[in-house]
């Protein structure tokens, strides 16, 4: 009798263990691919999955998005220049079952896929477009690693382009370039305030030449802004209509007579068409 509770206590013990040895816990994001003596059962979870010990075995897979980090990469752009490129994929598996029996290890195999076809896209686009249109390029890449990663099991959410390292000379190119148009942008918006700036004076011109009494008083205008800044010396122009006349009768006279003794000029009150040329300092000492 002794022996039989022992021997009953023995198959027991070894039933509970095997009991406990054939039950296994899948969290919600993982499912278990399931092979029975080598032939596959399917995928299994989430919950509490019997098996049965010794015949059964199990590849756990994570459902998670997993976050991929593409190492930098030497590429060379279309247009020769040399650049270190790397990027980022996100991919999750949306079949447990391909993703373990189409290829060996799903998260290496996208990893190598994208090195390479990084690699190609870059190389086929220049450096301007790698800069500047980084969107299209990855969608390019986006497209050419869900196609690929679709036989996987495996769904890629994004792919993009996290850092372009240039060589230090071609930086400095480029910020010549730069520093060259902003250049160029600043003459042609002087040259287009310049010529918008004569229209509105030859618009001035004409309406002064209908007035001249608006003649006058610009030019009191313009006696008043050069006196408030306390000049000594203040040099109007004189109008070419005046000077012309003037300037044929002196050298008719110097030409039919002897030149006369040189006198000092007078002042004469200004108006529309005449000059003032006032010196406060002779003024002073003359005085």
């Amino acid at each position: 009798m002794p022996n039989t509770v022992i021997v009953a206590i023995v198959v027991a013990a070894v039933l509970l263990a095997l009991l406990i040895a054939s039950m296994k816990v899948v969290r919600e994001y993982e499912r278990l691919v399931v092979f029975r003596l080598g032939r596959l059962r399917g995928a299994l979870g989430p919950g509490l999955v019997f098996m049965l010990p010794f015949l059964d075995r199990s590849v756990r897979v994570d459902l998670r998005v997993v976050t991929l980090t593409i190492p930098p990469q030497e590429v060379i752009t279309r247009d020769n220049v040399t650049a270190r490129v790397n990027a980022v994929v996100m991919f999750k598996v949306a079949d447990p079952v391909r993703s373990i029996m189409a290829v060996e290890n799903h998260a290496v195999a996208t990893s190598q896929f994208a090195q390479t076809t990084l690699r190609s896209v870059v190389g086929r686009a220049d450096l301007d477009t790698l800069l500047a249109h980084r969107a299209d390029l990855n969608e390019d890449l986006y497209q050419s690693i869900a196609h690929q990663a679709v036989p996987w099991g495996v769904d890629v959410d994004v792919v993009e382009i996290k850092d372009v390292e240039i060589p230090e000379m071609m930086q400095r190119a480029m910020a010549r370039q730069a520093e060259a148009e902003r250049e160029r942008r600043a003459k042609v918006i002087s040259a287009h305030g310049e010529l918008e700036a004569s229209e509105e004076l030859r618009d001035a011109a004409k309406t002064l030449s209908e007035a001249p009494a608006a003649l006058q008083l610009r030019y009191l205008q313009t006696l008043l802004e050069l006196g408030a800044d306390q000049n000594s010396t203040v040099v109007f122009p004189l109008p070419m209509d005046i000077v012309g006349p003037l300037m044929g009768a002196l050298n008719r006279f110097s030409s039919g007579a002897d030149p006369a003794p040189e006198t000092p000029p007078t002042r004469t009150p200004p108006n529309g068409h005449s000059i003032a040329v006032v010196d406060d300092r002779a003024e002073g000492r003359a005085r």
